[in-house]
């Protein structure tokens, strides 16, 4: 579904390579080392299916497919400081390469020169929509933070923190789309819930991967999410349903990020059932997502939509 926009995000990568220029010689290197690591693009690739499904053709999609892709670029610089990150995307972190302090002010310099871009549009709901996502991704991450080896952790709460630290990016590229494409208020909403299930589904798949996938594949490390002390969906659903000893076993690694028993707790994950309740928690999230996409205009775009939520179940790295 993304040849459809193969050359739009060329023209996309034109926009961000010359909106990467500084003055400053770290600034560049840093902003384009992560950045040129390469990843699936997939909220300005979502920012721009919506904006054909919608029949947008001008040029600001270039402009806010970037933009939105500094953002998660400055976001990714700066969990790789705080979660102590060291391999990311199957090389070294960038605060691994460059150290802490640059990759965290190469960060304050993505989210400035992102908001300068967004000027570029002229209309103040873009504004508004962009500040209200850093400002909740801002919050999602302070929250993950307080959650940190807590064993205590609910899916609720779980779902709070995917919902505004991740989930939120992808509703803001998808109400963009929208809004660029001059929607109603109904079809802006479909996109924005679109945008929401899709970066939901897309994160508790990943929570999946770090205890069923492939590292290789991957680009991380398995067992990252519970050295950080992460208490992610497929461990909250093993512990509910684990015995005494699991649950045990399980809380004591969440409290000390330990991953000595990761092989055990791995096992315990499969035995318990918790990898295929996580999967449909994410199912559940990908069938919202086409229910939302099925209100926009059927064309190529719009099943582009639909099959990229459909897809996402398949996701191995």
């Amino acid at each position: 579904m993304l040849s459809l926009i193969t050359d739009d995000m060329r023209e996309v990568d034109v926009v961000i390579a010359r909106r990467l220029d500084s003055g400053v010689p770290l600034v560049a290197e840093v902003s384009r080392y992560i950045i040129s690591a390469g990843g699936k693009r997939l909220r300005p690739a979502l920012l721009l299916l919506i904006c054909g499904a919608l029949g947008y053709t001008g040029a600001h999609r270039f402009t806010l497919a970037a933009v939105v892709e500094f953002i998660h670029t400055a976001t990714l610089l700066h969990d790789d400081v705080v979660d102590e990150s060291t391999l990311r995307r199957g090389r070294a972190t960038a605060n691994e390469s460059f150290g802490n302090p640059a990759s965290v002010l190469v960060g304050d310099f993505l989210y400035s020169r992102a908001f300068q871009m967004m000027l570029d549009a002229g209309q103040m709901r873009i504004m508004e929509i962009l500040a209200d996502a850093t400002n909740v991704i801002a919050e999602g991450e302070v929250l993950q933070l307080m959650n940190m080896h807590d064993p205590s952790l609910d899916e609720a709460a779980y779902l709070r923190v995917i919902r505004s630290k991740t989930a939120k990016l992808f509703e803001a590229s998808a109400r963009l789309g929208a809004v660029l494409a001059g929607a109603d208020a109904a079809v802006e909403q479909a996109c924005a819930d679109y945008g929401q299930a899709l970066g939901t589904a897309f994160q508790v798949i990943d929570d999946v991967l770090d205890y069923d996938g492939n590292a290789g594949e991957m680009g991380k490390n398995l067992g990252d999410d519970l050295r950080e002390g992460k208490a992610t969906l497929p461990l909250i659903a093993a512990m509910e349903r684990g015995s005494a000893q699991q649950r045990e076993l399980i809380r004591k690694a969440i409290e000390t990020g330990g991953v000595d028993e990761l092989d055990q707790i791995i096992a315990i994950v499969k035995q318990t059932g918790a990898l295929d309740i996580t999967r449909d928690a994410a199912a559940e999230e990908a069938r919202r997502a086409i229910t939302a996409a099925q209100q926009l205009p059927d064309n190529p775009y719009t099943q582009g939509l639909l099959q990229l939520a459909a897809q996402l179940l398949q996701r191995r790295n």
